[in-house]
């Protein structure tokens, strides 16, 4: 907490760089001085002002108190010495005996040898640290965390001052090897497949900051409690719009809520107000120094609120500088590919879906909130494209490949061309999909596949008379779950899993029941911090744990069938037991409507995920208690190879293709064949075509997969020979091979199976 003495300091040093500022002189000639009148504010004998250069290199721009011979050829790598830790870390730094310190670097010179103490604040712009701010003193000096307060305050300042070119030249910053201009290839990850050509359009690009510090805070105050009322004002009305009364849009407007109403929050941003800053300048502070704390933090979950953090602040920042929240929307052009560090489920509303034609992101992951929006929107994703915002320019030419993960900028005519070449035979293919729409799915000998939808969101439920999908396979019911900022009650559950089987109108739905822990981690929770969490306290273990939570679900799932058919699927069972004890604790939630007369499912039927291998090993037992089986391969792979699918190094190393999980698929397959209980696969292997023909190959019947691959398995399936593939495979499956890929790629074009 400041002080009214520091607060007084802070501000009266501010006013006094706005007084340097106003005057006349050279960027450099500015920047001395500010290093001088800090290091007189601060009664500090140095105050040195370092640079962030191209290629990670922080150089001295000014000092006061060093030698001047220094400045522009003292040059520190991120990470090196003590200011490179205090840039590497973005946080601040005081010792009262620097040079004892393990990571000091002394560099001659400076002649810097003879002061003992140093404080050092990051100069943050954004999350992207600009520089470093440093002050010394000969003595052994203890600064207070009030001094280490005002100099990050002063820092804020300065980051605007640098990088709007008033205290440093703009050309300095610019990479030294000139290639802004030149085409640019990206590498980045496959969020959502698809190919997108549009003009580059910047994420809510960042709002300049005019002014800096205030003249009077009471005055500060009152405008940041009148944005914070527009801003709630704003929220209410999208509350009152009848298509977010409920459901998961709604629950991502109540966690903003939140977020605009804490008080810790709140508290920081009226704190910097005191300290001089304009509620503009203080907002931004307050930011800059929460994204640069959250980003050491690892877990997924509050990684990716950070971003409705970032939102809230954005627009804030716009109500205060009078600017248009939704300016974005007017804005936009015809074919647009949206650029961002990373964006919330919501914040993609704001642009036209119509007009996006690719989304490109510095950050995220493929299980984050908005790709599965953009999924389901159909809008190629490419994420974790280091540095793409320093790298582009609105308007900029962008080819966004989902299919290969890789973005182009400003790319050559022979590339546009390579590429329109290829969207256009894509057109082709969708329509030729559209028109199998309303086809059967049947091979050539007459066999009939079940081909099933996965959804996760309501807004998924309108591909689904859309693709002609047989109904859906797998809906994930922890989507909601993770939007909210509190567990959702048995009356928000009931609503939500009514509308979806309503706007089924009929086809079967399969509900998963909560698959949470893992990389799905719940706020309202405390993760627990766990080795190996993929094998930890996640999905079926948590609500076994808790059965409070099964119980609720499984009651809003009672009640929303309502004399409908009812189909309710377990993941992640490891053993039988397992599924008896959900099966019991289902039982006696049928029991309880009953008691209650309350209308039941006029049919009910229990399945279970088949993704842990153990559980095949008790196939006889198990399949007398299920009327259904689905294999999720994705977590199949994962345990069957023993490898991590979260490790770049090692995700590709094992391929679904491989003779041991076409076996292990094979035997499941004739073990519910044999009993008569109905078998699908609803991971990624089912949404590939090549893949789906081998699952058909060993005997899966029914697939479920996304919305967009529905076309291309479809027409894959009209088009082949299930007993001339079943008939190869029989002499291929027993080969020692790695994968049995290439051989099933010549099969389908010896065989005109259409991939």
């Amino acid at each position: 907490m400041l002080t009214a003495n520091n607060t007084s300091v802070s501000r009266r040093l501010l006013g006094r760089l706005r007084d340097v500022m106003a005057g006349s002189g050279s960027p450099q000639e500015r920047l001395d001085k500010v290093v001088t009148l800090i290091a007189a504010d601060m009664v500090a004998e140095v105050c040195s002002c370092y640079v962030m250069r191209a290629g990670e290199v922080l150089e001295l721009f000014a000092t006061e108190g060093l030698k001047k011979d220094a400045v522009h050829k003292t040059r520190l790598r991120v990470g090196e010495g003590l200011v490179g830790d205090i840039a590497a870390h973005a946080r601040p730094l005081a010792l009262a005996d620097a040079q004892s310190h393990p990571n000091f670097a002394y560099r001659p010179e400076t002649g810097e040898e003879i002061f003992h103490s140093l404080m050092g604040v990051p100069i943050i712009r954004g999350s992207r640290v600009v520089g470093v701010l440093v002050v010394q003193n000969r003595t052994m000096r203890h600064y207070t965390d009030e001094e280490i307060e005002t100099l990050e305050t002063v820092a804020m300042v300065l980051a605007e001052l640098i990088t709007s070119g008033e205290l440093v030249r703009r050309e300095e910053l610019v990479p030294v090897d000139g290639n802004a201009l030149l085409p640019l290839r990206l590498e980045g990850v496959r969020f959502n497949a698809g190919v997108g050509l549009g003009v580059a359009v910047l994420h809510r690009p960042r709002i300049t900051i005019r002014r800096l510090v205030a003249e009077d805070p009471d005055v500060e105050l009152e405008r940041l409690k009148k944005a914070l009322t527009a801003i709630k004002n704003s929220l209410e009305e999208l509350f009152s719009r009848p298509e977010m009364r409920d459901g998961e849009h709604r629950d991502v407007l109540e966690t903003y809520r939140m977020f605009a109403e804490d008080k810790g929050w709140l508290n920081r941003i009226s704190e910097a107000i005191m300290t001089g800053l304009t509620a503009e300048a203080a907002v931004q502070k307050v930011h800059d120094d929460t994204r640069a704390r959250m980003s050491q933090i690892t877990d997924p979950y509050l990684r990716e609120r950070m971003h409705d953090f970032e939102d809230l602040a954005n627009r804030l920042l716009q109500y205060l500088s009078g600017g248009d929240s939704d300016a974005a929307k007017g804005d936009l052009p015809e074919a647009a590919i949206l650029i961002g560090r990373n964006l919330g489920p919501m914040e993609l509303f704001d642009y036209d879906p119509k007009r996006l034609r690719g989304l490109v992101l510095e950050e995220g992951s493929a299980t984050a909130h908005v790709a599965i929006v953009a999924r389901a929107l159909d809008i190629p994703v490419v994420g974790r494209v280091k540095d793409v915002l320093d790298k582009i320019e609105p308007l900029d030419q962008v080819i966004c490949d989902g299919d290969n993960g890789q973005v182009f900028i400003r790319p050559p005519d022979d590339i546009r061309e390579s590429f329109m070449d290829a969207m256009g035979q894509r057109q082709q293919r969708l329509a030729v999909y559209a028109r199998l729409r309303d086809l059967p799915a049947v091979t050539c000998e007459g066999i009939k596949i079940g081909i099933h939808m996965n959804a996760g969101l309501l807004l998924d439920l309108q591909h689904l008379h859309a693709s002609g999908a047989d109904g859906i396979g797998l809906y994930r019911t922890e989507l909601p779950f993770m939007a909210r900022s509190s567990l959702p009650d048995v009356a928000a559950q009931t609503l939500l899993y009514r509308k979806i089987i309503d706007q089924a109108d009929g086809k079967p739905v399969v509900f998963r029941t909560l698959d949470v822990g893992g990389d799905k981690v719940l706020p309202y929770w405390n993760p627990y911090d766990e080795d190996n969490p993929a094998l930890g306290w996640r999905s079926i273990r948590i609500t076994l744990d808790r059965p409070a939570v099964m119980r609720h679900q499984l009651r809003a799932l009672l009640r929303a069938a309502d004399g409908r058919e009812l189909r309710v699927m377990f993941p992640m069972i490891a053993e039988v037991s397992e599924l008896l004890q959900a099966r019991r604790i289902f039982d006696i939630e049928v029991e309880h409507e009953r008691a209650a007369g309350n209308p039941l499912p006029s049919k009910l039927l229990v399945g279970t995920m088949l993704e842990v291998p153990a559980l095949a090993f008790q196939m006889e037992a198990l399949l007398p208690h299920v009327d259904f089986v689905s294999i999720g391969s994705n977590d199949l792979t994962q345990f069957l190879f023993a490898v991590d699918r979260g490790n770049p190094r090692i995700a590709e190393r094992y391929d679904p293709l491989a003779p041991a999980m076409l076996t292990f698929m094979k035997r499941v397959a004739a073990q519910c064949d044999a009993a008569g209980v109905s078998l699908s696969v609803c991971g990624e292997m089912a949404g590939r075509p090549l893949e789906a023909m081998a699952l058909l190959g060993v005997g899966i019947r029914n697939l479920s997969l996304s919305a967009p691959s529905i076309g291309p398995v479809k027409t894959m399936v009209r088009s082949l020979d299930i007993g001339a593939l079943r008939a190869y495979l029989d002499t291929i499956m027993d080969l020692p091979d790695h994968s049995l890929r290439s051989k099933l790629k010549s099969f389908a074009i010896d065989h005109g199976v259409t991939l």
